[in-house]
């Protein structure tokens, strides 16, 4: 099926970037949340990325306007009622994923599709939880979603071919690259990305390094552009956690066990970059490592 309107439920992070990178490709798009003051600073990040887009040259200056343009915002999931596609992009958490998709459902089209931005979940049991199986399926970008160029595109059982079809269509049009990942815990990148973060925790955890020589040593040692403590504060340690708990809960190994540190530190509300502290306290000129 053609799509040319998009809905996107959730103005966080990842909301804020997919409707970003959405309006500039040409899409007509809706951004739904519960939280109205999250609508208003959503639109002015978005309005500020692609500020900076333009100064950097990856856009044009006469694209900005024409595509802040494109973004209507709602607090009610009745404005997707005319959306081709809906890209649900909340929390990662099940149980709040599955009672958006029971809201929303009698409020679409029979026709429209459903993706999820989930990076861990299974697809095959969220689809479930929907009217439409065969038009249900998982796109997950990465984050900066305007700047990350992969999206892994994830079928569940019940995916039916078009609605492939139409993930990959929607990837190309949006300019990015897909990764086709199988439907287990955490598909592809975050099934190799979060162990090692969470390995990085234990070695936190256990002593071997400070925060400073954990980061150092794996920017330096294993050429990676930011460290893994420094990643986990930008992913956000909250999300780190219920990726790892999906891992470890969906494929019942003990490697995959959340370091109680990592548990610590979301309990105590230090997420990372976003509340201000995690494993780094930014909450000064520079960003201080707090172990």
């Amino acid at each position: 099926m053609s799509i040319e309107r998009i809905g996107v439920i959730g103005a966080g992070q990842m909301g804020s970037g997919i409707a970003h990178v959405c309006a500039i490709a040409g899409f007509d798009v809706v951004l739904e949340d519960i939280n109205n003051d999250a609508l208003n600073a959503a639109i002015g990040l978005i309005e500020r990325n692609m500020h900076r887009q333009a100064a950097r040259g990856m856009i044009k200056d006469d694209q900005v306007a024409p595509a802040i343009a494109r973004i209507r915002t709602s607090t009610a999931l009745d404005a997707m009622q005319d959306r081709d596609l809906v890209i649900e992009a909340a929390t990662e958490d099940e149980s709040v994923k599955r009672k958006i998709f029971q809201d929303l459902c009698p409020r679409i089209s029979d026709k429209a599709l459903i993706a999820t931005n989930t990076s861990s979940i299974s697809i095959t049991r969220l689809a479930a939880s929907t009217d439409r199986p065969e038009h249900f399926i998982g796109l997950h970008f990465m984050n900066p979603v305007p700047l990350m160029q992969l999206v892994e595109v994830i079928r569940g059982i019940a995916t039916d071919d078009s609605t492939f079809q139409a993930g990959l269509e929607l990837v190309r049009r949006l300019g990015k690259t897909v990764a086709y990942a199988e439907d287990f815990p955490a598909f592809i990148v975050n099934r190799i990305l979060m162990p090692m973060i969470n390995e990085a925790v234990y070695t936190l955890y256990e002593g071997v390094g400070n925060v400073d020589a954990i980061d150092t040593a794996m920017r330096l040692g294993a050429n990676h552009p930011m460290g893994p403590l420094q990643l986990a504060d930008f992913i956000g340690l909250d999300t780190c956690l219920s990726v790892m708990q999906v891992l470890y809960e969906g494929l019942a190994d003990s490697k995959y066990r959340p370091c109680p540190l990592l548990v610590k530190y979301v309990e105590a509300g230090w997420l990372g970059k976003k509340t201000g502290r995690g494993f780094y306290d930014y909450r000064g000129e520079n960003p201080v490592p707090t172990r």
